[in-house]
């Protein structure tokens, strides 16, 4: 694959994963919500990593090293959103903590990490030069 066809493949699979953070909040699965939009985030900087620097993005899954590896303004408030999927997205993946996390996520607190995500997802997309809707 080409970079560019490596940035559009990330790109796709961001999306869907967004879709299904949106999916999951219907069906009121709010763990795997709040997941999936880290994944969604996640797979988005990874992109603007190959189109900023030519090369793969490191395998992290950390929001927070990816976005700062990047030339992009520091908006605090999306590292602050970033911290916390980070920890849904590391600790959730254990048995152990997803019945902790679990109990910590509601239909509303759950909502608003989607639509923090959302709101970060179209600035980070705003910043890929891309012919794409």
């Amino acid at each position: 694959m080409t970079p560019q066809e490596k940035v559009e493949h990330w790109l796709d699979i961001a999306e869907y994963d967004l879709e299904t953070a949106v999916a999951m909040q219907s069906s009121g699965r709010y763990l795997y919500t709040v997941f999936t939009c880290q994944q969604a985030l996640e797979k988005l900087l990874k992109a603007i990593h190959i189109q900023q620097k030519g090369e793969e993005a490191p395998r992290t899954h950390n929001l927070l090293h990816l976005f700062r590896l990047l030339n992009l303004p520091q908006r605090m408030d999306y590292l602050q959103t970033m911290t916390s999927l980070n920890t849904y997205y590391l600790e959730g993946r254990y048995p152990a903590y997803k019945q902790k996390l679990s109990q910590l996520l509601d239909k509303k607190s759950a909502q608003t990490f989607l639509d923090e995500t959302k709101e970060i997802f179209q600035w980070l997309k705003s910043q890929l030069p891309l012919n794409r809707p």
